[in-house]
């Protein structure tokens, strides 16, 4: 059945370089957009909704989420906020947590946060493993995202676990484990950064992922300057993510290649850490997405909407540079050319706005402004 959406306001699309299309129509037929344009030349439809005058744009696409876990870190948080450094180490207390609990657990928990993101905008999600870190329990976790998410990231190489050998743990994930997720997955990630994986651990298990045809990302630079963006670029790895101390030589390769840098700037802040240079990424031709990075320790929100403000706020972007880092930016970190966009052809997937421009997402920070979300062509709300 044909839906058409008039009474558009303010439209964003980010096709071309049109930017914001006023007093504008789009036409949903099942899972897909089949026409946007002037609401004076829309076509007729099976049904009307008419927003009156909101702004409409595509679906957030968060394309950085760790939503399979169990348990509560909050006493990191506080001591956190009362000075204590962030460490790669406080995973093991989420693995920990996600290890004791049962499937209908996991599942219910990652439905609540998956539902908490729909209802605020976000229309496609990735979620990574990363909290069992054995070969049954991410076995377990890569299944249930499977079931609920988008696209599904391997990440054994998130920690290597306490008692554990680092070599043969690397060996464990790139063979064993990675075996055993491979039918479920898309891409493969690993967390390179002091306490966690080194360049050379880092570059096998990229290795071996791209031997089985999987696609990689890389968490890199977040705690210093690292080879986490080199090594992504090296492999061809679709997005390196956090991205918070950048080499001159690290911006100048992202730069050059199609490797997205995501930057996540809720973890930023609940870490204390410098917020990540998006505008000077962007200077250089750096293609730039955000993401939550929603997960228990280091970043437990699904707003997307925040993360918007805040690289307006805070980082230098633009408005429209921060929506289209949100919707086209997640959709080029997971290379898909369906979702981010608002054109024939693309997924039926939009976020109507209680606001007549996309201006008011960092005008009025903090603000519930989410109207509507259509999702596959179906309205969630």
């Amino acid at each position: 059945m044909a839906v058409l959406i008039t009474g558009i306001g303010e439209l964003t699309t980010n096709t071309g370089d049109t930017g914001r299309i006023h007093d504008a129509a789009i036409v949903l037929d099942g899972e897909r957009v089949v026409w946007t344009g002037p609401a004076t030349k829309a076509p007729d439809a099976d049904e009307r909704v008419d927003v009156e005058g909101r702004a409409v744009l595509p679906g957030w696409v968060d394309s950085h989420t760790h939503l399979v876990f169990a348990g509560d870190r909050t006493a990191e948080f506080e001591a956190r906020m009362a000075g204590a450094p962030y460490r790669a180490g406080g995973i093991a207390t989420t693995v920990e947590a996600t290890r004791a609990a049962t499937d209908d657990q996991l599942v219910a928990n990652l439905r609540r946060h998956v539902d908490e993101a729909y209802a605020q905008g976000s229309t496609c999600l990735e979620t990574k493993t990363g909290y069992g870190l054995t070969v049954p329990d991410e076995d377990r976790s890569a299944r249930i995202a499977a079931e609920v998410v988008d696209e599904v990231t391997f990440l054994g190489a998130h920690l290597v676990p306490p008692g554990a050998d680092a070599e043969s743990y690397v060996d464990l994930v790139r063979g064993e484990m990675l075996d055993a997720v491979a039918d479920r997955v898309r891409w493969v990630d690993v967390f390179c950064e002091t306490g966690a994986f080194d360049e050379v651990q880092t570059a096998r298990i990229l290795a071996a992922a791209t031997a089985r045809g999987l696609g990689t990302r890389v968490h890199g630079n977040q705690l210093g300057e690292g080879p986490g963006v080199r090594l992504a670029v090296e492999h061809g790895s679709a997005s390196v993510d956090h991205c918070t101390y950048l080499s001159d030589s690290d911006v100048e390769a992202l730069a050059a290649s199609d490797t997205v840098a995501t930057v996540l700037p809720a973890c930023d802040l609940s870490t204390r850490q410098p917020l990540a240079p998006a505008r000077r990424l962007l200077d250089a031709g750096a293609t730039v997405a955000l993401a939550s990075n929603a997960n228990p320790g280091s970043s437990y929100t699904t707003s997307m909407a925040f993360c918007v403000a805040t690289a307006v706020l805070q980082m230098g972007l633009s408005v429209d540079e921060a929506v289209r880092a949100a919707t086209l930016g997640g959709a080029r970190a997971l290379r898909r050319d369906d979702v981010g966009v608002l054109r024939e052809g693309a997924r039926a997937d939009l976020h109507v706005l209680d606001a007549p421009s996309v201006t008011h997402l960092a005008y009025r920070p903090g603000v519930p402004l989410t109207w509507a979300v259509w999702r596959r062509g179906e309205r969630l709300s």
